[in-house]
């Protein structure tokens, strides 16, 4: 049986390399983009998928740019002879109050966590036939909450259910599946930077809120995902799943 091919961006830390990893463990061969500009080492990322069995390349792929999208999709196929799923889950996360919000700022922010999103997605759908998948990972800050400083970030993840429910529409003809995913509070490199999000303190104390009593893990994203695009879960599309340890079912105090 030959295995399937998953296109994953944002590969090199977080949920990304996560899911790569659970994709390795179930038998999913990986085509990870990762932003040249981040520090993270995608080495890192082929290290665990090999150490967990199974095989992977590692490109540069910015999401702004609609060539390096097309070109790491084509490597994919030409790598591993097919495509069967994308999952789009790099993002950028600053902050910004209204008042001092340029549209350079907006666009940016747009561009790269909703534009970015229907951009690994075309460039994917070319490849990827029926009982194949896409996911795009949205959050909880926009997909559920409001989130101060943060708009243009929270506009951009509540466009991408959105953008997920009319394409499984529009391709289930095919028998594509489309999901998003939203996160909580999940321990990544970006919730870690105290900067533009809460940081290791923040974080702390916002896990007192959560009903788990704890903040998510990538891995527990990341098995939701993979679970989305197998077979397994062939009969779901169009649908937004929250994973937040009960945060936004809470009762509040």
């Amino acid at each position: 049986m030959t295995l399937p091919v998953a296109m994953i961006t944002g590969a090199a830390s977080g949920i990304g390399q996560a899911l790569a990893v659970a994709y390795a463990r179930s038998g999913v061969r990986v085509a990870g983009g990762y932003f040249a500009g981040d520090p993270h080492d995608p080495a890192e990322t082929l290290r665990l998928v090999e150490g967990a069995g199974g095989e992977c390349i590692m490109l540069a792929a910015d999401v702004t740019d609609s060539a390096s999208l097309d070109a790491l999709a084509a490597a994919a196929v030409e790598r591993f002879g097919r495509l069967d799923y994308a999952v789009a889950n790099a993002g950028l996360l600053r902050r910004a109050p209204l008042l001092e919000m340029t549209d350079e700022r907006w666009n940016e922010m747009l561009d790269v966590d909703l534009t970015g999103v229907m951009r690994t997605f075309r460039s994917a759908a070319r490849y990827i036939g029926e009982g194949g998948a896409l996911v795009a990972i949205s959050s909880i800050a926009g997909g559920v909450y409001g989130w101060q400083d943060h708009s243009h970030y929270a506009a951009a993840k509540a466009g991408v259910p959105g953008l997920c429910r009319s394409l499984a529409v529009e391709l289930a003809p095919q028998g594509i599946r489309c999901n998003a995913v939203i996160p909580g509070l999940i321990e990544t490199p970006q919730s870690l930077d105290a900067k533009n999000s809460l940081g290791p303190e923040g974080l702390a104390q916002a896990a007192k809120a959560i009903p788990l009593g704890r903040v998510g893990r990538a891995s527990e994203v990341a098995d939701l995902v993979r679970y989305l695009t197998s077979a397994q879960a062939s009969y779901i599309t169009g649908q937004s799943i929250i994973v937040d340890g009960g945060l936004t079912v809470r009762w509040p105090d």
